[in-house]
């Protein structure tokens, strides 16, 4: 910056605060751009070096490079975003730039004029998008805001209007159906046409198309302000609408009478009634063919019914195929035999499988058994290294030996001393099955030998 007055120690230290402040506290600072703009004891000339401060130490970058991020993470969200784009437009407007002015009017006035409509773009989805009615209120006041910072910033350089017209992000404003958005965009057209009277043409066949398609009195009230403002720039517009989009002769707007408007309004009415219609019955076509693809693809088939003829041709195989097939009869003494029978074999299944059930836990007291003896003379230490005591017990269990004997006496002697009754099953029991008490008791005498430390 060449040599001069002393910038502006407000800008200079909030530079220095945005240079060193964290991420999250940037937009909070910024904003302290609006104070310092909007101070009442600035002149001209100062305001004017206040501004060339602000470009000069890249705050108002720092602000575009906001306004292209998400807002809702911003600390204040939306509503910091559009006091952001309004503090953009006051600083660029008015703002004299001397070194490389030709960057300034080249480059930054068209990527901040796209910052901002694609910052509008995102409010009005957003606002569409929103359900609560308070939500919905933020929204717009917020893109009614960013539409007043685009106007003034264009205001403030006409070559941007050619910008604004030609951008992506201001054609889908322009182009949405809702009334609110599409009346606050057209107010920024109408903006257009009082900044530039050369490009009135641009806009006139979106402006017909909003006249001509939206019922709602709000949009056709603002396009017919637009045409009428057109009209007055340029008259030779009456005859461009006569012929363009009339295709009746300029005087036949004058000379037809009401009779042909009224006329004219009922066909529309009645055009806009049957297009209702059809689109009614359209939708309700659609439904029903949707159903009876449901009901073809539905895994349930309802069985077809039978003709009387059917039905006796059945009826009459049934009949035969008794005859030839009677069912057996049987009398009640067979009968009772018969559930005899099987009731005896019911109860030799039982106690077969009770006996055999006993015979497989005799079987896995053995084997435990046979497992503890093999653990005992794998763990059992080398020749060289055996004693006395370790000898004693491969050699002798005198006691597990005589606890078993003793417990299967006494089983023994018990099983013998039972009364008649307690033994009408015996006859059923092969010669190597033990009751369940002299099974219990050699199952509590099994020597269970323990490993031998070495």
């Amino acid at each position: 910056m060449a040599a001069g007055p002393a910038p502006d120690p407000r800008v200079l230290a909030l530079a220095a605060r945005v240079a060193e402040g964290s991420e999250r506290d940037v937009p909070g600072l910024l904003l302290k751009l609006k104070e310092i703009l909007s101070s009442a004891s600035l002149g001209h000339q100062e305001s004017k070096k206040t501004k060339q401060d602000i470009y000069f130490y890249d705050l108002i970058h720092y602000c575009l490079l906001l306004l292209r991020q998400d807002c809702s993470r911003l600390h204040g969200g939306w509503a910091t975003a559009a006091q952001l784009a309004e503090i953009i437009s006051h600083c660029c407007v008015g703002l004299e730039v001397k070194e490389d002015p030709e960057e300034f009017h080249k480059k930054f006035l068209p990527s901040a004029i796209d910052s901002l409509l694609f910052l509008g773009r995102r409010l009005q989805a957003r606002f569409i998008r929103a359900i609560k009615d308070e939500e919905k209120q933020d929204f717009l006041r917020h893109f009614q805001t960013v539409t007043d910072a685009i106007c003034w910033l264009f205001g403030g350089h006409i070559q941007l209007t050619e910008c604004v017209l030609q951008n992506d992000h201001f054609l889908q404003l322009l182009i949405t159906d809702n009334v609110e958005t599409a009346v606050i965009v057209m107010s920024v057209l109408h903006s257009i046409l009082g900044v530039d009277e050369e490009i009135l043409h641009s806009v006139l066949d979106e402006l017909v198309y909003k006249l001509s398609s939206s019922s709602n009195p709000v949009v056709g009230n603002a396009a017919t302000k637009l045409l009428l403002l057109m009209a007055n720039f340029c008259k030779q517009l009456l005859k461009l609408l006569a012929t363009r989009y009339k295709e009746t002769a300029p005087g036949s707007l004058y000379n037809s009478g009401n009779v042909e408007g009224i006329s004219d309004k009922k066909k529309a009415e009645k055009t806009a009634s049957s297009s209702d219609n059809l689109a009614e019955k359209l939708q309700a076509c659609k439904f029903l063919e949707k159903r009876r693809r449901k009901r073809t693809l539905s895994p349930w088939k309802d069985p077809k019914g039978l003709t009387d003829e059917q039905r006796l041709a059945l009826q009459q195989k049934v009949d035969d195929y008794i005859k030839l097939h009677p069912a057996s009869q049987m009398s009640e003494e067979m009968s009772k035999e018969l559930h005899m029978q099987a009731q005896e074999k019911l109860a030799q299944f039982l106690l077969r499988s009770r006996l055999d059930q006993r015979a497989a836990q005799r079987r896995e007291t053995l084997l435990a058994q046979v497992n503890t003896d093999v653990e005992l003379l794998m763990n059992a230490p080398r020749l060289a290294e055996i004693t006395e005591k370790d000898l004693a017990v491969f050699m002798s269990r005198s006691v597990p030996v005589a606890t078993r004997a003793r417990e299967s006496h006494s089983a023994m002697l018990k099983h013998a001393r039972w009364p008649w009754w307690k033994k009408l099953g015996d006859e059923f029991e092969e010669d190597d099955v033990i009751p369940d008490d002299i099974l219990n008791a050699e199952l509590g005498s099994l020597f269970i030998g323990g490993r031998k430390s070495l």
